[in-house]
């Protein structure tokens, strides 16, 4: 099992110059392997492989001498790192990879030759460089990624592999199922709602104070540099927040569920409303629901994600019915069938849980809505699909026949 650590490390200012040299040859190599690939592309129909951007790096250390001041490796996991974007743009996962700028964070990748000393982290052609190493480490050093974030402080993610198996999953035990929302952050189907803590709209006015007066600054002074330096502190101490929140939270479900089942959200398609794209992006349901996936699996518990076009809210967990239309201000109703009442979000955190639970039963990722399938080949249809399944709140008790 592979585990990241990140750590703090503090250069010397010598070592800073160095780490500089490093960013940048190492960015200057990124987009001329990035733009070499669109033109051999654009030419051939083909682009480069990882092999193909290595084969280039020696004539190009005779032509510009100053590569190589930078570690070999370092230019090598450009290569590498460049190649795996492609694959994961070729197969539907991550965007066209972008061009890098000298202007925010940075980052380098050292594979090999790293050492580990007692309050030091040994770098080719860097030299020891003092760390805080605030816990112990259990296996094979593999990769070390040195970054450097927008308000000038260093860090080191180290990988680690003890060489054991993965946990194996279990899927006994306590089941929660957790609905994301805006005016609570979670509720889970327990009946527990946590808080959003509106992490920007707290510090929003300081930072739009900050923001201000980075306007007023000339472009390319120093003034300008020190105020962009204040604005990128503030963005920082929000991020900080937002995550620690969101550690602590998905430790805390973590640990007393077993099963964690959530709902898959169209982040992407929801920022699209412009009164909600702050709060939405304020939330950052997409990490919180990383966290809880990685966490999940290393404690060797099940998480599982259903349909975004689950009825979780329409739908009365007590029989089944579904109501035509719920909008977004109605956040209690009463089911015209059973009477019951319900509140909007815990009645949709028990549906997902329960959805999640019929799923790991029938051992298939399919939603009992049907509503996530979408043809991507052949004639298109308006029709969504929609299936007669026991269990499902779509089914009406008339079986389904094949001919």
């Amino acid at each position: 099992m592979r585990n990241v650590v990140k750590v703090r490390i503090y250069p010397t200012t010598a070592q800073r110059r160095a780490l500089s040299q490093a960013f940048g040859c190492a960015r200057w190599w990124w987009n001329r392997a990035l733009n070499l690939n669109n033109q051999t592309y654009k030419a051939t129909g083909k682009g480069l492989s990882r092999q193909g951007y290595n084969d280039l790096l020696p004539a190009l250390k005779q032509e510009f001498p100053w590569l190589k001041d930078c570690y070999s490796q370092v230019l090598q996991s450009v290569s590498l790192n460049l190649s795996k974007a492609f694959i994961n743009f070729f197969e539907g996962r991550a965007k066209y990879p972008n061009f890098k700028s000298k202007h925010g964070k940075q980052s380098i990748q050292y594979p090999q030759s790293v050492k580990l000393l007692d309050g030091f982290i040994k770098l080719p052609k860097i030299g020891k460089v003092e760390a805080k190493l605030h816990r112990t480490f259990e296996g094979a050093l593999k990769t070390v990624t040195v970054s450097m974030t927008c308000t000038d402080k260093y860090y080191a993610a180290l990988l680690f592999d003890d060489g054991l198996p993965n946990t194996v999953v279990v899927t006994d035990g306590k089941a929660v199922g957790i609905d994301l929302g805006l005016s609570h952050f979670a509720i889970t189907s327990d009946g527990s709602k946590f808080d959003n803590p509106r992490h920007l709209k707290k510090k929003g006015k300081n930072l739009k104070r900050k923001q201000q007066k980075l306007s007023r600054k000339v472009k390319g002074s120093n003034r300008r540099a020190k105020a962009r330096r204040i604005v990128a502190r503030v963005h920082e101490r929000i991020s900080n927040t937002r995550i620690d929140f969101q550690h602590k939270l998905s430790r805390k479900l973590v640990n007393e569920n077993q099963v964690i089942v959530v709902e898959n959200l169209a982040v992407k398609n929801m920022v699209k409303n412009h009164n909600l794209a702050s709060s939405i992006s304020d939330c950052g349901w997409s990490e919180f629901t990383r966290q809880l996936k990685y966490k999940a699996e290393k404690e060797g518990k099940t998480y599982l994600e259903i349909g975004r076009f689950f009825p979780s809210s329409k739908t009365c967990h007590v029989c089944l019915n579904q109501v035509g239309s719920l909008p977004l201000e109605v956040r209690s109703w009463a089911c015209s069938s059973c009477q019951t009442k319900h509140d909007r979000d815990i009645n949709a955190a028990i549906n997902i849980r329960d959805e999640g639970m019929r799923l790991l039963a029938l051992g298939t990722s399919a939603t009992a809505s049907g509503e996530s399938v979408r043809p991507k080949r052949g004639r298109k249809t308006s029709v969504e699909a929609t299936v007669c399944e026991a269990g499902s709140p779509h089914y009406i008790g008339t079986p389904i026949s094949v001919g």
